[in-house]
């Protein structure tokens, strides 16, 4: 996977601009990669209900839970789904909204310095090969593009907001990511 530099998008992904987000602050060091999982409806995969979410288009009667959520204001920089396909909804040097609430190693406002990647999956099931194959790619492009992320600073989304996020959950496999980063 290779990186614009000049836009910051992702080559290989569709891009669709959410309106959600907004600058990072001034000299701000983008150094964490957080790890997410959603479904939508909860636990079932397919269909563009993620991207109408973070693009601020979820039509409220198409789902029950969708009246909970809709008037919500989240994006991700990327999703991948299931099949190992990357959309990008945010520049990486731009803040997506996507951490909340969060703390990292004493840094709070975790949004402000890190990229939010999204997983299709729930917080129980396993992730595909193909999920992980793309993830794989996209933070070896990441590392190479951002030099202050490495490896050691990648974290789930309950890393950085504990008993308030459960994501990316035990449906992930965090030594299979690690082995086949080395």
């Amino acid at each position: 996977m290779q990186i614009d530099p000049a836009a910051h998008l992702l080559k290989e992904a569709d891009y669709i601009p959410s309106p959600n987000m907004d600058d990072r602050p001034e000299g701000a060091d983008i150094n964490l990669l957080v790890i997410h999982s959603i479904s939508l409806p909860p636990g079932e995969f397919g269909g563009n209900s993620i991207e109408q979410l973070f693009t601020n288009s979820l039509p409220v009667d198409d789902h029950p839970y969708f009246q909970q959520i809709h008037q919500l204001e989240v994006s991700a920089h990327v999703l991948i789904k299931r099949d190992g396909s990357v959309i990008q909804f945010v520049p990486f040097n731009k803040r997506a909204w996507h951490a909340g609430e969060s703390c990292y190693h004493g840094n709070e406002r975790c949004n402000d310095f890190s990229i939010g990647i999204e997983l299709e999956g729930t917080d129980t099931d396993p992730f595909e090969n193909s999920q992980y194959e793309t993830l794989v790619e996209l933070v070896k492009a990441l590392c190479k593009h951002y030099p202050s992320i490495t490896a050691q600073r990648i974290a789930g989304h309950s890393d950085i907001a504990p008993g308030r996020k459960a994501d990316p959950g035990s449906g992930f496999d965090w030594d299979k990511l690690s082995s086949l980063l080395a």
